[in-house]
């Protein structure tokens, strides 16, 4: 979400999870776009594959933002094919010391199928931590209660992908900001 002035309208962000369950890695969000208490778009995709598919990544907050960060990390991972945590550190370190990046409002899930990131606008590339069964992250303004959702979910029978509708069908029912229009995109992980 952007930072503005008090009375002006906020970017408000969305419902992104990533599930890493039984060799699959998933990562979904929902379509909505908000501006202040306007939705201004219904089915936005905000999850995608980059790197010619090999990676899968999910953004929260102010779409230009975003895209402008999906296109840094397509050129980082092309400097640095098949190694996303250095494409990602390095992307983190430009994100922190450019000045025009370092205004940036968004965060992003992206994985491959070694790992599973999320990246801030503060310099983070953290990992999920694992919950035995597997791991669960979440992001955006429904993010803690697909988080929450999905962690739950992880000692069920369901799979990775049942999971992560499940957990944003959820934070959905919870979180304004968030509707029912999903994109999940999945890959297999080591």
């Amino acid at each position: 979400m952007a930072n503005h002035s008090p009375g002006q309208d906020t970017w408000h962000a969305t419902t992104i999870i990533m599930v890493k369950k039984g060799g699959r890695t998933v990562i979904g969000g929902d379509g909505q776009v908000s501006i202040g208490q306007t939705i201004v778009k219904g089915n936005a995709k905000k999850v995608r594959r980059l790197a010619k598919g090999e990676v899968i990544g999910g953004f929260a907050g102010a779409t230009a933002d975003a895209f402008t960060l999906f296109e840094r990390l397509e050129s980082k991972l092309e400097q640095y094919p098949g190694q996303l945590m250095r494409a990602c550190v390095e992307l983190a370190k430009d994100w922190r010391t450019d000045r025009y990046l370092r205004r940036l409002e968004a965060m992003m899930l992206v994985a491959d199928a070694e790992a599973a990131l999320v990246l801030t606008g503060t310099g983070d590339v953290l990992e999920p931590e694992s919950a035995g069964e597997g791991s669960v992250m979440g992001i955006g303004s429904g993010g803690n209660y697909a988080l929450a959702a999905g962690r739950a979910l992880l000692a069920t029978d369901l799979d990775a992908e049942a999971i992560a509708r499940r957990a944003l069908e959820i934070a959905a029912g919870i979180c304004v900001y968030t509707n029912n229009n999903f994109v999940l995109e999945s890959i297999a992980s080591k």
